[in-house]
């Protein structure tokens, strides 16, 4: 059998006596096992280590006929002597180098090689200083393994974690395991909305009727048709005829001896209605929240129609009402940013329209919806309409109506006026809860309000009792993720509708499955 090869391995220089020096990634070479004869089986190999910009030196026992490298990348080879060769670090990885001698033996090297810790070690210097002047009194530590970045300790806010995990993402992939301190709590914000509505109405009626019952031997009556005139009738022959007055509220004039009469409508109807609204909401900075005082009317929907087949008919609610619906957030400014939309809706039945036999009133609406931005206390008013409607109607009788002083009795005239006025005001203030052990606001009952059931006030079972455990500490710190994800917002709240089905030809009705209908939404019922 042939002798093994007797291999050396010595650090090349002064570069090559820092890679040695360096305790986590030592400069090593195990020794070669005994090899047999060539072609008798595999070559046995050993693992080299060398740094990117460092040399290792192996020396063989017999003269160097011919040298490899796998992969040339990471690291190349060259003979320096016949006994020597050179192995150079180019860029971190796993390569091998095989190496034949002029006897026909082999010898197999595993090279790894890795990163320079100067490199490494100065980019993470320079990422420490720059966290250190962005991030200043925050506890960070920064350390790199295998292409990655991890950061830890605690930092005050999400920002300043985003904000570290933006400047070491400049060095690699980042593992942010950094702890936020627990904020607290968030200011929330009250809104008064303010709604203020008047409307007035005046109406002016005049007109006149002239009628006779046998004047000049002529039964009947001359109008302009305003009015409702008076009915003259013959009830039977040789009869006086007979007129009949429907309007009680005119005035009548009638002459027995000239069988001539008038009746004369001069009405004028004032009419005032005023709306006060004033709710008060609390939300949270930057959450959704609703108001409405009012209530939800049914009309019909008809459905399935198809040629002369009666279709279904289908019962749904609309809201209306006094609605709010308003979106705060604080901007960094310490004002308040809001996107409110306010809403005033009542039922008109005086232009309802009948629907499959139900009458399905109109609906008045009065909306704004903006986006405006104010400070803690004051005032915006962010509506307001002011609407003035007159309508004149004139009507006569021709010829006759065109007649000097005498043609007034043969006119009518009607005149109708409407004014609305209507303002909204929204002021927004930072509340904060009523303190425990405070009174409570209580509403001012008009007479003395039920009497409790009991001697034992209502409240919840007392867990400061002798003995019992101690709630658990507040922590002062959390993930940042955990933090993040709890301050994801919470799904809306659902409220499930119901509505019912009947049979517009037969009138059975049918249950329908609820439909879920979103309880937050802005705008008037559709």
């Amino acid at each position: 059998m042939r002798a093994p090869a007797v291999v050396t391995i010595a650090c090349f220089g002064a570069l090559s006596l820092a890679i040695c020096a360096v305790p986590e990634l030592p400069a090593q070479v195990m020794a070669p096992r005994p090899q047999t004869a060539a072609g008798a089986g595999q070559d046995s190999s050993n693992d080299l280590f060398v740094g990117v910009g460092k040399s290792v030196l192996v020396d063989s026992a017999r003269p160097i006929q011919r040298i490899s490298v796998g992969l040339g990348e990471f690291a190349e080879a060259s003979a320096v002597s016949p006994t020597e060769v050179l192995v150079n670090g180019k860029s971190p990885g796993d390569t091998s180098l095989i190496i034949w001698d002029a006897s026909g033996g082999r010898l197999f090297f595993n090279v790894r090689v890795g990163a320079s810790t100067y490199v490494a070690d100065d980019r993470m210097e320079a990422l420490r200083r720059e966290l250190r002047a962005e991030l200043p009194g925050q506890t960070l530590k920064v350390s790199a393994e295998n292409g990655l970045i991890f950061l830890r300790g605690t930092v005050k806010d999400l920002n300043s974690s985003n904000r570290a995990a933006q400047i070491a993402a400049t060095a690699g992939k980042v593992m942010n395991l950094l702890y936020v301190e627990v904020p607290s709590s968030e200011r929330q914000i009250l809104l008064k909305v303010r709604f203020a509505s008047v409307d007035r109405s005046l109406e002016k009626q005049l007109c006149m009727n002239i009628f006779s019952t046998g004047a000049t031997n002529t039964i009947g009556s001359i109008n302009t048709g305003q009015c409702s005139p008076p009915s003259v009738s013959l009830p039977s022959t040789g009869a006086p005829a007979l007129a009949t007055i429907s309007n009680g509220l005119n005035l009548s004039i009638f002459r027995p001896d000239l069988n001539l009469g008038v009746t004369i409508q001069a009405l004028e109807t004032m009419g005032l209605v005023q709306v006060l609204a004033e709710p008060n909401v609390i939300a949270q900075n930057g959450k959704e929240a609703s108001f409405l005082a009012g209530g939800e009317y049914p009309y019909p929907v008809v459905q399935g129609v198809s040629g002369t087949a009666a279709g279904a008919v289908t019962i749904q609610f609309k809201e209306y009402g006094i609605r709010l619906n308003f979106i705060p957030t604080i901007t960094p400014r310490g004002t308040i940013h809001l996107q409110v939309a306010p809403e005033v809706s009542a039922l008109d039945f005086t232009n309802a329209v009948e629907v499959s036999g139900f009458n399905v009133p109109a609906i008045t609406i009065r909306r704004v919806q903006t986006e405006v931005e104010l400070g803690e206390g004051q005032s915006f008013a962010i509506g307001g309409l002011l609407d003035n409607n007159e309508t004149k109607t004139f009507e006569k009788i021709p010829f006759l109506g065109d007649i000097p002083i005498l043609g007034r009795f043969f006119q009518s005239i009607q005149k109708t006026r409407n004014n609305t006025e209507l303002i909204v005001i929204v002021t927004p203030e930072f509340i904060d809860p009523i303190p425990v052990g405070a009174p409570l606001p209580q509403l001012k009952f008009p007479d003395k309000f039920l009497p409790p059931n009991s001697d034992i006030p209502m409240h919840n079972p007392d867990t400061k009792t002798a003995g019992a455990a101690p709630p658990p500490p507040q922590p002062t710190a959390v993930p940042v993720e955990q933090l993040i994800q709890s301050m994801q917002p919470e799904p809306p709240l659902v409220i499930s509708g119901g509505s019912y089905m009947g049979q517009g030809s037969q009138g059975s009705s049918q249950a329908t499955p609820p439909n879920p209908t979103p309880v937050l939404t802005t705008g008037a019922p559709q």
